[in-house]
């Protein structure tokens, strides 16, 4: 199997995201320890003050960070999440989840994730999170 049909099974895979589905998040891996989630913020993603709700926020980060972490075709776990909020948005908003992967060691990584409004270019959120990989491969 060659790197790029090793990539592609593993993006194939993720891409079987039932709650990505659900949410109509778009899932892409650009490269391995590399992820990109976006959505459209729609009337039923709010709070009661009209702003994206701060759990919709987190799960966006969480699907980049789940991507990025699984996309060496290992089973990786998450360990810690770690995230701040800096700015509101809303309905109709664009937002996106860039995942990265800073530092990787043994069993476990880092990886940086940023929040932000595709349309506006304003950072809505930025977490650190660390995965535990698994002595399982589901793409060898």
């Amino acid at each position: 199997m060659t790197s790029e049909s090793r990539l592609d099974n593993i993006r194939a895979y993720i891409q079987k995201d039932a709650f990505a589905d659900f949410l109509g998040a778009d899932v892409e891996i650009p490269a391995p320890g590399h992820s990109r989630v976006s959505l459209t913020v729609t009337a039923d993603m709010v709070n009661f003050h009209g702003m994206t709700h701060g759990g919709l926020i987190f799960t966006l980060g969480d699907m980049a960070f789940a991507a990025a972490g699984n996309s060496h075709g290992q089973t990786a776990v998450a360990l810690n999440v770690n995230i701040c909020f800096l700015k509101a948005s809303k309905v109709g908003d664009r937002l996106v989840a860039e995942a990265r992967e800073v530092n990787a060691g043994g069993r476990t990584a880092l990886y940086e994730i940023k929040v932000y409004n595709e349309d506006t270019g304003d950072l809505i959120a930025t977490s650190q999170d660390l995965v535990y990989r698994k002595k399982e491969w589901f793409v060898p």
